[in-house]
This record gives C-alpha cells, sequence and structure tokens, in this order.
C-alpha cells in the first residue's frame, strides 16, 4: 500500500544530516535488512550496479577510520556504517556477468540480450563515455546512497553522507588497495542524540519557485 504524500513529504521534512549520534541506539535487525535491501534494489544505468557496500561493525576498524574521516564522530557513534564501494573499472567480464545474470533471472537465452550487450558495448566499454567511466560508475554509486537515506528517513532512521574522509586511507585500512573496488563515499546511519542541536534548526532551502522550472 502506498504512503501519502503527506507522509513522504513529512519524512523528508523530518531528515537532516544528522551530525551528533546516539551510541546506545542500535537499529533493530528488521529495519536494518529492510535498509539493506534497498541499497540492492537502488537503479543503476543499464542495471549494471557497479558497486558494493561495505559494512563497518568492528569497533577497532571504526576507530582506525575516524582518524581519516576528519575525526568526525559519527564514524564510531552511529548504529551502522556503510562505505559505499565503486567498481574501478567497467569492462567485458562486468557486461557479460550482467547478461548472465540477468538471462538466468527471467529465463532467457543470453543470444537474446546481444543487442543489450552491444548498447553497453558501445556506450560505455568502447564508446566516448569509456573515457570518464570512473566518473559515470561513481554518479551509480550517488544514486545508492540517495534510494538508503531516502529509505532511511521513510522508517525514521537518521543517516549522515561523509564525503570528508580520505580515500586511500580507507583502502588501505579496509585492504582495498588491490581490488576491484574502491571507497567513495560514506553514510553513517543510527538515530540522532538528543544533544544534536542541528536537530532542531530550521532546515535552509530555497523557495520552490526558484529551484523548480516548468516548460
Amino acid at each position: 500500500m502506498p504512503i501519502s504524500p503527506q507522509q513522504l513529504n513529512g519524512a523528508m521534512a523530518w531528515r537532516y544530516a544528522t551530525k551528533v549520534f546516539d551510541p546506545s541506539r542500535r537499529i533493530d535487525d528488521t529495519t536494518w535488512a529492510a535498509l539493506e535491501d534497498a541499497l540492492v534494489q537502488s537503479p543503476s544505468s543499464y542495471g549494471l550496479q557497479p558497486w558494493k557496500f561495505l559494512e563497518i561493525n568492528d569497533p577497532a576498524l571504526r576507530q582506525q577510520l575516524r582518524p581519516e574521516s576528519w575525526n568526525q564522530s559519527q564514524i564510531t557513534d552511529c548504529s551502522h556504517l556503510v562505505v559505499f564501494l565503486v567498481q574501478r573499472q567497467i569492462g567485458a567480464a562486468e557486461a557479460d556477468r550482467l547478461i548472465e545474470t540477468m538471462a538466468a533471472v527471467r529465463g532467457l537465452d543470453s543470444a537474446a540480450l546481444a543487442t543489450y550487450r552491444q548498447m553497453i558495448d558501445v556506450d560505455l566499454i568502447n564508446g566516448p563515455r569509456s573515457q570518464q567511466i570512473d566518473r559515470w560508475a561513481s554518479n551509480q554509486v550517488y544514486i545508492a546512497l540517495g534510494t538508503f537515506m531516502t529509505a532511511a528517513a521513510l522508517l525514521e532512521v537518521d543517516t549522515c553522507a561523509i564525503e570528508g574522509f580520505d580515500p586511500l586511507a580507507y583502502d588501505r585500512i579496509l585492504n582495498l588497495t588491490d581490488s576491484p573496488y574502491r571507497s567513495c563515499v560514506v553514510c553513517a546511519a543510527g538515530y540522532r542524540d538528543s544533544s544534536d542541536k542541528y536537530a532542531s534548526l530550521a532546515k535552509v532551502r530555497y523557495a520552490p519557485a526558484e529551484l523548480i522550472e516548468r516548460r
């Protein structure tokens, strides 16, 4: 059953970039499973899903990451910490993996998807966008980030997207240096602490008339 427009607007107004998490409050398993599913269900161009979502649960590991994150307390105090990883390259192997998976899920012969496979090749693998494939892939990861944060708001789970970190240091600490993936963006999730003064501040947004143009 769909939620109402009022419920959606309320969730978006309630959401803010949480600066102080309550370290004593944990996201329950059922809620977190729903948020994991939101990550898996995130859309991506061609359906290529050039990402992985690395959940950092080990307190000691979080302590190592915090100094590489401008010492932001969200890293250690949130309930769940997700490092969004992006694939370093998109090539024939990645395209073939998608086609094979799509054929299996939909009960098709992979040959029936040859035209679709060719589109990916012409556009991303050997086309002009192959020269900016890292940017393309990172853009897809940010779609997943937005999906995750919106889903969290609908469940009244607080989040804070974090770009203030050293990706190379993260890759070293998380043993990603020689991995097909690298750190792209981080998101903390949990519940706001009563001491977070930003929770009660009015949101600063430009008027809809300044942001939305109709033609």
